[in-house]
């Protein structure tokens, strides 16, 4: 990792603290907001020790972009969680064979950079 990129790791890190220590939920109630934030915080330690062994420069693009998404997303919606994505389901495929096997790609080719480690970990 370069020391320019390493730089930019930790301040994301230092900016996701910050964020979560000045965390309001949405709804103003004060379990709730103390319950997001534990979760802001327990979802960037899980993360950033995940891929803290990382050392492919596009896998580290990869996943800072999608800190980036991730922050951007929680200050907009003022929802700390991913949002959901809503996919065709599999109904229509075969349980076996090309149809299944072409959807599943098609599912994972479209999922949001936001939600790329979030299946991983949860």
């Amino acid at each position: 990792m370069t020391p320019v990129t390493r730089q930019e790791v930790l301040g994301l890190y230092r900016k996701i603290f910050r964020i979560a220590k000045k965390w309001q939920s949405a709804s103003g109630q004060i379990e709730e907001t103390i319950k997001e934030k534990e979760y802001i915080i327990n979802e960037a330690q899980t993360l950033f020790r995940k891929n803290k062994n990382v050392t492919d420069p596009k896998l580290i693009k990869q996943c800072i972009d999608e800190c980036k998404a991730r922050i951007e997303i929680g200050l907009h919606y003022n929802i700390p969680y991913p949002r959901p994505i809503h996919l065709p389901p599999m109904g229509l495929a075969h349980k076996q064979g090309r149809m299944l096997r072409h959807q599943e790609k098609l599912r994972k080719i479209s999922k949001p950079i936001y939600l790329k480690s979030h299946d991983e970990v949860s």
